[in-house]
């Protein structure tokens, strides 16, 4: 997500109170739901920290049938808690200003704020909650949430796949996350659409969703 300058904080919560569920001295372990985990992430336990200038929010969708349209959010919130020894208790939640939208077209852009799509003097945030998370297997997890545009919630599935953690040159201890979902716009009412001569629709209803997450831990 580096490519673009923005505002954010990014808070990470504390665990709930109550138990660490499932734990092991080495190896593999199991999470609540039975599946082995990896001991290493027992480790990335806690309150991270978005590192935005290597972070990015973004989307891409097929446009006029033949091509792909990337863009990125600049301006957004965040609040992330990871628990390695239950990833059930993990969480996340993004607001973001849709009026930040980039897509390297200024005439796009201007497009996308508006009254067609996502009308931002209305509607100025869009935001995704996390409503459970459960270890799918390896370095993968779902992650199930809330996704709220233009004041229609309706729920999502993210794939979250853990890309590693090290610490970099500078002593920061620094994890990588990368979430995928796939919409369909019209649910949210982002309806606007072209028809084509030769059949098919200028942008495509189903808009794939990326959050490029590298994450620093944060300090007490």
């Amino acid at each position: 997500m580096g490519i673009f300058s923005r505002r954010q904080t990014a808070t990470i919560e504390p665990p709930s109170a109550g138990g660490s569920g499932s734990s092991g001295s080495s190896g593999s372990y199991a999470s609540s739901g039975g599946v082995a985990l990896d001991s290493a992430l027992r480790g990335l336990t806690g309150q991270w920290t978005i590192d935005g200038p290597h972070s990015r929010v973004g989307f891409s969708v097929r446009h006029a049938m033949v091509t792909t349209v990337r863009g990125a959010f600049a301006d957004y919130d965040s609040t992330l808690y990871f628990d390695g020894d239950r990833p059930s208790a993990s969480r996340a939640e993004i607001v973001i200003r849709v009026g930040s939208v980039d897509t390297g077209v200024e005439q796009r852009d201007a497009h996308l704020v508006g009254t067609d799509f996502f009308d931002a003097r209305r509607f100025p945030e869009m935001v995704f909650r996390s409503t459970s998370t459960v270890h799918e297997g390896g370095e993968t997890f779902r992650m199930t949430g809330d996704l709220t545009i233009r004041d229609v919630t309706r729920p999502v599935e993210l794939q979250l796949d853990y890309l590693g953690s090290v610490v970099d040159p500078f002593g920061f201890e620094r994890v990588g996350f990368d979430g995928t979902t796939t919409i369909d716009r019209t649910d949210w009412g982002l309806v606007y659409n072209q028809r084509l001569a030769a059949g098919g629709t200028m942008v495509s209803e189903k808009v794939r969703l990326q959050f490029d997450i590298s994450a620093i831990r944060a300090t007490s």
